[in-house]
């Protein structure tokens, strides 16, 4: 029996945590092969870390699993069209299409939101709708075999779900315990509802150098859709 293929698809710019998090649960899932591959192989350098040694895009026939996670270089792969081709050539056969945080915006530039409610990082939730897809505030949202994580640590949530899915609940649960996973953060921070109002806009400040280009990426590239 073949082995469960899972891809985990990286490019510039990604968030580091976006892609470890969800691997570290996931490449314990039974009976499969996890995939770590970039655009021609190419190291992909994240925050400081480089990954190396990745498999080719366009070599990999086919997956069952394809996870796209996010980070600012989100803009720019939304844009690349080689880039865009593989992510929809791996996702048009794969049986569960899943990202983390801003990976959302490419499965929706891939064309595979269309209708489907989404979870992305509180930031660009409304980019969403761009891509015919109903914004979800949940940490991770399931629509059919599209399931998508919030915001970088809500990652690890996602893809405990998603072992669940794959390989039963006793298994996800011993997989959480084993890794200790009992968030309990020192600051009641993590979403913009709780933040404090001066912490809620410093975050913006710093983010709003991103927005107009990643808005215009997102609106060039849900043109280029095809209707549902």
């Amino acid at each position: 029996m073949a082995k469960l293929k899972i891809v985990f698809v990286l490019y510039p710019g990604v968030t580091h945590l976006d892609f470890t998090g969800p691997h570290q649960v996931l490449v314990r899932t039974p009976d499969a092969e996890v995939i770590v591959a970039s655009l021609g192989g190419q190291d992909i350098e994240a925050e400081g870390l480089v990954f190396t040694k990745l498999a080719d895009l366009a070599q990999i026939e086919r997956c069952d699993v394809l996870c796209i996670p996010g980070g600012f270089g989100t803009t720019e792969a939304m844009q690349d069209e080689a880039f865009m081709a593989q992510v929809r050539r791996l996702g048009g056969g794969a049986t569960y299409l899943t990202s983390v945080c801003t990976g959302s915006l490419i499965l929706g530039a891939a064309g595979f939101l269309q209708g489907r409610e989404a979870a992305t990082h509180w930031a660009w939730r409304e980019l969403l709708p761009s891509f015919g897809a109903t914004m979800s505030e949940a940490r991770v949202s399931r629509d059919g075999n599209v399931i998508t994580g919030g915001g970088v640590t809500a990652g690890i949530d996602f893809a405990l779900v998603l072992l669940e899915e794959l390989a039963g609940r006793d298994y996800a649960e011993a997989i959480q315990l084993g890794l200790e996973y009992a968030p309990a953060p020192p600051f009641n921070a993590g979403r913009p509802e709780l933040a404090r109002p001066e912490v809620l806009a410093l975050v913006k400040a710093r983010m709003a150098a991103a927005v107009d280009s990643r808005a215009e990426a997102a609106a060039e590239a849900a043109s280029r859709l095809q209707p549902a």
